[in-house]
């Protein structure tokens, strides 16, 4: 199976929105149905990998523009490049399924996190699904299904008719 045609599901919002909540919860409730889940974020920013003195990241220092690390338990890289979400789900040919936090312009189906309404031209995005809102809170009309935060069930629910 190639990165195109594994099973896509991206989770799309702000800082604070609760995407890596949602995410992991959305990893629960796949494994507990028997699938393989691979999970990729995407930072904005710069961001640590390595702690400073191990073997990997003197490496790194020295220059090394890829850098790996593999134990009987787990194996780990780094790169001095950015990578897409599909060069990057290339890499989980082991999982059934990808779900991807962040990666906002990326073509595939979206959950998206919204805080407010200062959040709601991210509904504009490529392949939004779906608009997830905190409790108490419901946006204007959006055109497209809207679920409470804590409703993981409901949106476990529809993550499954998203994906292939």
């Amino acid at each position: 199976m190639t990165a195109t045609e594994r099973p896509i599901l991206q989770i799309v919002g702000y800082k604070n929105s609760g995407k890596t909540t949602l995410l992991c919860a959305l990893v629960r409730k796949f494994r507990a149905e028997g699938f393989t889940v691979a999970a990729i974020k995407h930072d904005a920013h710069d961001f640590a990998f390595d702690r400073p003195g191990t073997d990997t990241w003197k490496m790194a220092e020295a220059g090394a523009g890829f850098v790996a690390i593999t134990s009987p338990h787990r194996t780990a890289w780094t790169s001095s490049r950015p990578a897409s979400l599909d060069d990057l789900a290339g890499q989980a040919a082991h999982a059934d399924l990808v779900l991807a936090e962040g990666f906002k312009d990326a073509p595939h189906p979206k959950l998206v996190l919204l805080r407010g309404e200062e959040d709601l031209p991210l509904l504009g995005l490529p392949n939004a699904a779906a608009a997830i809102v905190p409790d108490g809170w419901m946006p204007r009309a959006t055109g497209m299904p809207v679920f409470c935060r804590d409703d993981v069930d409901s949106i476990f629910s529809l993550a499954r008719t998203l994906l292939p």
